[in-house]
Formats: structure tokens, C-alpha cells, sequence
């Protein structure tokens, strides 16, 4: 099934041609949604657009274009609006054919497939180390990311970048050979190598032979010694065990977890070919890149003086090595903002080297919350785990008060989609951009733009289609949509795959939760005007294939958003 948007489009080209003999090239052909259902369907400006190249008057060029439009039943009439705008307005045949035919699942769009592999790198957690909330619009947003890239045919990798090497290994394994409580490890190991982690820091303030042993200790892990790196190797795989039941709730997968220690020996190479290629150059026995005063940019360190090299040195290691591994298209870097200068800083050094590789930095804000109480527990940074099991305590009441009936298991799974949904969702609908306050109130309510609220709306169409006993698998032949409210639910049905052509081009998955969001709105006021099943047969059957639609629709566009619907709530 076409999108709608490239059927008109291709109507309008091959009028264009015909009207101007290939005068007016086809990339400054488009067509747009309308503001407002009563103006059109659609609208273009190729007129106002082509009216200087063709040195004539913009009414003059779409009355042209107008008069070699050929319909084919799709388009049921045009006006030309202002100074040159065309209006298309789409025939109830075609209306009644693309909502039959709809399918938010699938996407025709293998003509403008990009070539190549897109690695998408988020969330991103250091080793050993729990994950707390800052680590939460990472891995959310990356996820979405990647969803839109997979629904649009795209091949994709996410990678999650660990931090799994460093100057922190050495003072791991000096306390875990001397501080490692063995029951506290088994039980939660995270927590304990957390702990002994900063018992080294504590006890070396108080006893200076500890740090060189700990260098010591990483030098061995850094030659390959074989205990050191068995232990390495356990605190990656057990730290890796941890995260991953974090992910699975967070309903997030990686295809790979390449983490610093993967790029490692790229390093060498790439300090060779910088200054081979005299881009880099020593500074008081550093090894740094200049850029040009108007590129308004610090100097890049590849190298430190005592020869360490520095996280800019890895990340152009793994520009190298994704560069090697695949056929890239383009590299997407998912990271709060306050890296933002770092990431211009190692891309352009990329583009100095010769790589030619689209890299792109997704950053977004920070989060803080209107819960005081909440913000500030324990004094310490709030755990991601705790996070999520607040969310889940909080809907769990929620449910209990609305549904007292339902049995536990319902409540807690229930309380499960709500919960995880409103943490994601109160962060993807809004702009990554924006510092996202977090209010347990507002996420978890049933009303406004919040998951709870389209999820509820998704399981209310549920009801309805049950109580009909609607078969979704039927062919609903005369379809009979007359209401204003009917045709705007159609229209924003169509809306659906550009919507995430937009999306995915700008990296925003709020453009898909403000779409969806419409979308719910608008079913809520048919929902609240017309009685569905006391309509007409033939129109009953017409409402209920469109509220179908509708709930597909959410579903699919939550999907993209990584959260989960229910049938029942």
C-alpha cells in the first residue's frame, strides 16, 4: 500500500511534466497535509515555487498544471487558493479504498530506502556500576530511534557503548581481592562492587600504597594476565546480566555491546594516521588536533603527555572500526547535551581524516522532578531500578482503587504496562531538547497527553469491538463515513506514515506522540458524539472498521515508543 502523500505526489509530477516539458525539477515537487479538512486534503506550492524560474504568473502555473491533472477516481476536485496554492480534494471512493486497505504496520516505502548500515549507540552504562535515571533518555530515546529506523526498512544496529575499560579496573580488582563480601556479591552484585569501589577510594586517601597497586593491577588486566582478565570478564558479563533485566522491562535490546575495550587496539592506529596525515601535532608533549579560530572549537586531546589516550582518541577508534565492520551510512550518537561540544570536536576531526561518515549527535535535556520527596531519597542518586519500581507501586494503587475486582496477577501486569509506559511516555512526548520535569501525578493520570490516557482510549476500542463480537479479519465492501468528525480520523489515519518519516528524519519521538495523541483526541469526541453501536447496520460496520484502524494505529504508534497496550484495563 502506497502512502498517500507520494499517490498525490505522483498525480502532481506527471501533470507537472506534461504542463511544463520538464522545466520544473521534480525535487521541488511536494505536497502537504492542510491546516483545516474544509480547505483540502492537500496542498502544494509548486507554483509560487517554479513562478520566477518560469517567469510567470503563479495562478497562471497551477491553472495549467490543473488542466493536465489526471484524477483517476482519486482526486474529486482542486481549487487554486491565494496567490497560487492548489488544493487537492480526495474522492470518498479513495477515502473509503486507503482506510479499507489501511495497515499502520506497513510501510511502502522501498524507493527511498537509505543504502548502508545505521549504528545507533545509546544508553551507554559504565561497568560495575548500577544505572541511574540519568541513564533513563539514553535509552529510551535511542530505542525509539532505532524503531522508526527497523519500521521504516532500514538496516540498523544499536549498539550500547559500555564503559568497560579504564583506571577503574585496577581499583575494582584491589577490592575484590581484599573487601569482597561474597554473600552481598551473589545477591546483588552491582551494589557490592559499587561498595568495595568506594571503599578503595576511602581507604586510599589513608593509605598511599593502595593507588600504585591499583595501577599495578591494570597494567597486568592491560598485558592480558590471565586472573586479571578473567575477573574483567566477570564484572562485564555480571554487570551486563544486571543491566539486561533493566532492559528487559524497559522493553530495549541491543544488537551489540561494544564497549571501549573493543576499540582498544584501533587506538594506535588512529594516532598514526593523524599525524601522518600531519592533522595532529605535539603540544608540550600532548598530542592534539587545532581547528580554525572561526570553527570556535578547543583543541581536540588525542593524547595525554604521559602517553594515556582520552575518550576523543576512542571514539574516533570506533568511527574506525564500525567504518571496517560495516557498509555505513551514518552513525547516531544518543547523549545529553552537555557532551555536545566533545562530539563536534571528534566528528570534525573524522571529516579531517578523510572518513566519510554522516555522524550525527542526538543530545537531549536532563531530568529533574516535581517530587521533592522522590528527588532527593537517600541523598543519593536515584537508581533506575527504583525508578521503575515506583512506577509500577504507584499505577498498582491506581488499579486497586479502580479495578478492585481483577485478581492480583491482572493488577500487577496492569501496573506494570501503566507504570513503565507513563515513565516513558512523559519523556518521549516531549521535545529532547527540553529539560523534562518528571510529576507522578500528571504521568499517571487518565486524562490529558499521557500513556495511561491512550492506553485506556486503545482498550476502550477493545471493548467495543468485543461487545459487537466485530470480526477485524472482515471486508467491510460500502463503507458510509458522512460526519466531519469521521472524515478528520480519516485523514489523521493517513497522516500516520509521514508522521514517522518526520520523525525519524529529525531523531524526535514526540512528533509520533503528538500524532498519536490527535489521534486519541479525535476518537473521543466521535466516541462522545455518536453511538456506535446503536448506529445503522451498514453504518455500525463503517464505525467499527474505523475505530479498528484507530486502535492499530495507537497500538503501532506506541509500539514505536516502546510501550506496550492492553486489551483489557
Amino acid at each position: 500500500m502506497k502512502i498517500i502523500t507520494d499517490v498525490v505526489t505522483d498525480l502532481l509530477i506527471e501533470a507537472v511534466d506534461k504542463s511544463f516539458n520538464g522545466e520544473i525539477d521534480h525535487k521541488d515537487i511536494s505536497v502537504q497535509f492542510t491546516k483545516d479538512i474544509k480547505l483540502g486534503h492537500f496542498q502544494t506550492n509548486i507554483a509560487l515555487v517554479s513562478s520566477k524560474k518560469l517567469r510567470r504568473n503563479p495562478r497562471e502555473i497551477a491553472t495549467k498544471i490543473l488542466e493536465n491533472i489526471e484524477t483517476q477516481s482519486i482526486i474529486e476536485k482542486t481549487d487554486i487558493a491565494g496567490p497560487g496554492f492548489i488544493n487537492f480534494f480526495l474522492s470518498s471512493n479513495m477515502i473509503n479504498s486507503y482506510l479499507r486497505d489501511f495497515n499502520p504496520n506497513s510501510w511502502d516505502y522501498d524507493l527511498n530506502v537509505e543504502k548502508g548500515v545505521t549504528v545507533i549507540d545509546y544508553s551507554s552504562p559504565n561497568i560495575a556500576k548500577r544505572m541511574h535515571i540519568a541513564h533513563l533518555r539514553s535509552t529510551i530515546i535511542g530505542e525509539s530511534i532505532k524503531r522508526m529506523y527497523k519500521f521504516m526498512k532500514r538496516e540498523v544496529i544499536a549498539d550500547n557503548h559500555l564503559g568497560d575499560w579504564g583506571t577503574q579496573f585496577g581499583k575494582l580488582i584491589v577490592g575484590y581481592n581484599n573487601w569482597l563480601d561474597k554473600s552481598a556479591y551473589q545477591t546483588d552484585p552491582l551494589a557490592e562492587l559499587e561498595r568495595i569501589y568506594v571503599k578503595f577510594e576511602q581507604e586510599s586517601a589513608q593509605n598511599e600504597a593502595l593507588l600504585p597497586e591499583a595501577r599495578k593491577e591494570l597494567k597486568k588486566l592491560q598485558d592480558g594476565d590471565e586472573i586479571n582478565t578473567k575477573l574483567w570478564k566477570e564484572f562485564v558479563d555480571t554487570s551486563i546480566t544486571e543491566y539486561n533485566k533493566l532492559y528487559k522491562r524497559l522493553n530495549v535490546s541491543f544488537d551489540t555491546y561494544w564497549g571501549e575495550s573493543y576499540y582498544v587496539d584501533s587506538m594506535p592506529s588512529v594516532i598514526k594516521e593523524l599525524e601522518e596525515k600531519r592533522i595532529a601535532k605535539e603540544s608540550q608533549g600532548a598530542l592534539i588536533v587545532e581547528f580554525d579560530e572561526s570553527e570556535h572549537l578547543h583543541p581536540c586531546l588525542i593524547r595525554k603527555s604521559d602517553g594515556a589516550t582520552l575518550y576523543a582518541t576512542s571514539d574516533l577508534a570506533c568511527i574506525k572500526k564500525k567504518r571496517e565492520s560495516y557498509d555505513l551510512n551514518k552513525l547516531i550518537y544518543v547523549t545529553d547535551d552537555r557532551q555536545a561540544d566533545h562530539f563536534k570536536q571528534f566528528f570534525r576531526v573524522s571529516e579531517m581524516l578523510g572518513w566519510d561518515v554522516n555522524n550525527i549527535h542526538v543530545t537531549f535535556g536532563l531530568m529533574k522532578f516535581a517530587d521533592s520527596h522522590f528527588s532527593s531519597r537517600k541523598g543519593n542518586v536515584i537508581r533506575l531500578e527504583t525508578l521503575l519500581d515506583e512506577a509500577e507501586s504507584r499505577a498498582l494503587k491506581i488499579v486497586e482503587e479502580k479495578n478492585p475486582e481483577l485478581s492480583t496477577e491482572e493488577k500487577k501486569e496492569i501496573a506494570r504496562v501503566v507504570g513503565i509506559g507513563a515513565v516513558k511516555y512523559s519523556d518521549l512526548s516531549q521535545n529532547r531538547s527540553s529539560t523534562i520535569v518528571f510529576d507522578w501525578d500528571k504521568n499517571l493520570s487518565f486524562e490529558g497527553n499521557t500513556s495511561p490516557y491512550l492506553q485506556y482510549v486503545y482498550a476502550r476500542i477493545q471493548s467495543i469491538l468485543r461487545k459487537t463480537e466485530f470480526d477485524t479479519n472482515q471486508k467491510v465492501d460500502n463503507l458510509i463515513f458522512e460526519s466531519e468528525i469521521e472524515n478528520k480520523i480519516i485523514l489523521q489515519l493517513t497522516k500516520f506514515h509521514s508522521v514517522i518519516d518526520k520523525a525519524a528524519e529529525s531523531c524526535k519521538p514526540n512528533v509520533i506522540a503528538d500524532y498519536v495523541y490527535e489521534l486519541a483526541q479525535l476518537f473521543n469526541t466521535f466516541y462522545n458524539a455518536i453511538n456506535i453501536i446503536k448506529s445503522e447496520e451498514s453504518e455500525k460496520q463503517s464505525r467499527l472498521l474505523l475505530i479498528h484502524k484507530v486502535a492499530l494505529t495507537i497500538k503501532s504508534g506506541l509500539d514505536l515508543l516502546g510501550i506496550e497496550v492492553l486489551d483489557r484495563m
